[in-house]
């Protein structure tokens, strides 16, 4: 068989009306691989141009060649798996692969992918009315009883071909119950027996059926490879298409060749004998499609974005009135945005053939005009609105309230301007006097920055995050905004931050690192939450080291073990000892009374009350220095441990890029 013949001599055959419809290359003129009788009858396009032979299969080269390798060296599988979306031909693949096992001519009696000829049993397979070819369909036939009959039949031998095989589509329908019932028998079948099932959901599947096959993965068309299908059909017809409406039609169709070719026939038909020369146009095939509507759409999102509410909900309820659904809408609405936020970023988004050029230069003008955070804020409430619609009682309702709250938050001001807002109302004044910087405990209360001294940088600044009311969102913003003369708030460095660690620990938070380090996490946790440390004195080689503690109610002793270890990893002696004194507090404690008081040292800074006055019922959840930040994420590359904007004392593991449990 010749590649000009596959591309230029097509002649559709009569598949099993029973069964779905595959995806399809074109089936030969030769009278050699004409297995069933031409129906007088009209047939669709994705039943007519299904596939026959391996050869006919598009995008699945990767199967093809696995199987043919398998059939050459005689390594063929018991049982197939077979997976991929609607419209892959899965269900085909099942019948091809079923006619490939059992092909037989008069010069050849042998499994053999390349059927270049009909065998004895192809016409039956294909029509689906071979003996022993069972095909059965588990959405209809999923209990244990439809097994049961599998498995007394598996017993008895083909009564014409060479192998017994049985075809479950949908096989992820079966009950567990069939499934349980099916794996003994799908471990040991007889020689003569060969399972192949197929299914779209493939983790419904449990894992002890998927072990016991052989997995194939049909993946989507592409575009290109859509394209060359439906070229090839339009010639086969006789049709003649313009390029951009096919080019709708493959992208339409998602990578389903079933799909591409059921919205060809559709086409063939919207056009009428008029234009079976050339087909529908391009806007009239947008307009068969459903893309026509998108204009509508576009009018909706820029009445949104203007803040024009009256105006936007009557388009809204004229486009519900014309019969289109809220919910669809508003995911109307979230692919809109989708594909501006896109344009800012991929050039090549501006070619969607999807869209007509006028309303592509539309969203080309549309896109720039917005921000990126914009975009993401529509993003988060359509989003959420589609989600709300879905299980509200008034889909109608319930689509107007996010319209509503979309167009409210379309003229809210950029985090650069509520900045600019709350720096004007805050008692500080002008930029040019900066708050008061909070100091530790350790140092005291600090003096007022002068005029003109030197801000700190947005690296260096704590940045409390606030959480509440319908500003928490915005607030937060405001407190990460990048703004070079914004007044900062500076925090001295926590005196609860480690020091380096070395091999043999300086101090009792070298150690506990290096406990971490090791790998002991049990003890690392009694350390850091149970013991109150009264001395720590380090080892040399001149004398031992001295860790003596009290343990915390309810902590376990472990003394003679962290004796023993801390030996083993410095090379050094070391004491440690139990201790009826107070001792410090825990370090989990020590790191919790910081973040208080950072929150604290926060709260009494001029903006930050600016900005909870601003938004009500906000509240400061953290407060994160980032120049100490940067020096604990350095550390981090030495073993040391610091404090997480929780108060929470994490260790770090050195080392290791698992990181600590």
């Amino acid at each position: 068989m010749s590649d000009q013949n596959q591309e230029e001599d097509i002649t559709p055959v009569a598949p099993d009306p029973d069964t779905e419809p595959g995806f399809g290359l074109i089936a030969e003129a030769d009278e050699e691989n004409n297995v069933t009788p031409k129906s007088e009858a009209y047939e669709v396009l994705a039943r007519k141009y299904r596939p026959r032979i391996f050869d006919d299969m598009i995008g699945q080269e990767a199967m093809v060649q696995t199987l043919r390798n398998a059939f050459e060296t005689g390594r063929i599988a018991h049982a197939f798996m077979l997976t991929g979306v609607r419209g892959v031909g899965k269900t085909t693949t099942a019948r091809i692969l079923a006619r490939a096992l059992n092909y037989q001519t008069a010069q050849q009696d042998a499994p053999n992918v390349d059927m270049q000829e009909p065998g004895f049993h192809c016409a039956d397979i294909m029509a689906g009315s071979h003996v022993d070819v069972i095909e059965m369909d588990a959405a209809s036939a999923t209990g244990i009883d439809d097994i049961r009959e599998i498995i007394e039949n598996v017993r008895y031998r083909p009564s014409a071909a060479r192998y017994k095989v049985f075809i479950i589509d949908e096989v992820h329908m079966l009950s567990t119950q069939a499934f349980n019932g099916l794996l003994k028998t799908l471990e040991e079948p007889p020689a003569h027996v060969k399972f192949v099932f197929a299914t779209t959901e493939i983790r419904k599947v449990p894992v002890t059926v998927l072990s016991r096959c052989q997995r194939f993965d049909l993946r989507r068309l592409t575009i290109e490879e859509t394209l060359h299908l439906l070229n090839k059909v339009c010639t086969a017809e006789g049709s003649r298409f313009q390029d951009e409406s096919l080019a709708l039609i493959a992208r339409a169709a998602e990578g389903s060749a079933r799909d591409a070719l059921s919205l060809l026939d559709r086409a063939l038909a919207h056009g009428g004998e008029d234009s079976a020369e050339t087909g529908p146009d391009a806007d009239a095939m947008r307009q068969m499609l459903g893309l026509a509507d998108r204009g509508r759409v576009f009018d909706l999102f820029d009445l949104v974005m203007q803040g024009k509410l009256p105006e936007a909900l009557g388009e809204f309820e004229t486009q519900y009135n014309m019969g289109a659904d809220p919910i669809v809408i508003l995911a109307d609405l979230a692919e809109l945005t989708y594909r501006l936020t896109r344009m800012k970023f991929v050039p090549a988004a501006m070619d969607d053939i999807t869209m007509a050029e006028a309303l592509r230069l539309r969203s080309k003008e549309t896109a720039d005009a917005l921000s990126t955070q914009v975009l993401s804020r529509c993003w988060q409430v359509l989003l959420k609105g589609h989600k709300e619609a879905m299980t509200a009682p008034d889909p109608m309702a319930a689509a107007e309230m996010v319209i509503i709250r979309l167009a409210h938050m379309s003229d809210m001001p950029a985090p650069s301007e509520l900045l600019k807002q709350i720096q004007k109302s805050s008692p500080t004044g002008n930029q040019g006097n900066a708050p008061h910087g909070t100091a530790g405990p350790e140092t005291g209360d600090a003096p007022q920055n002068p005029a003109g001294a030197q801000a700190v940088s947005e690296s260096q600044t704590s940045q409390p995050t606030t959480n509440g009311g319908s500003g928490g969102q915005l607030a937060e913003r405001v407190a990460q905004a990048e703004t070079q003369h914004a007044p900062q708030i500076e925090i001295a460095p926590s005196s609860t931050v480690a020091p380096p660690l070395s091999r043999s620990p300086e101090n009792f938070k070298q150690l506990v690192a290096l406990v971490g380090q090791m790998r002991e996490i049990k003890f690392k946790t009694v350390l850091e939450t149970g013991v109150h440390l009264v001395r720590f004195e380090p080892a040399s080689e001149l004398k031992a080291g001295v860790i003596e503690y009290r343990l915390a109610e309810g902590a376990e002793d472990i003394s003679r073990p962290l004796s023993r270890l801390l030996k083993e990893w410095t090379g050094l002696q070391w004491v440690v000892s139990l201790s009826q004194d107070t001792g410090a507090e825990t370090l989990y404690k020590e790191a919790h009374d910081d973040a208080t008081r950072r929150k604290d040292n926060a709260a009494d800074d001029p903006l930050v009350k600016a900005a909870l006055e601003t938004f009500p019922g906000a509240e400061i959840v953290s407060v994160t220095n980032m120049d100490e930040l940067s020096g604990s994420l350095a550390a981090n590359l030495e073993g040391q441990e610091f404090i997480d904007d929780e108060g929470d004392y994490e260790g770090v593991d050195v080392g290791n890029d698992e990181g600590e449990a």
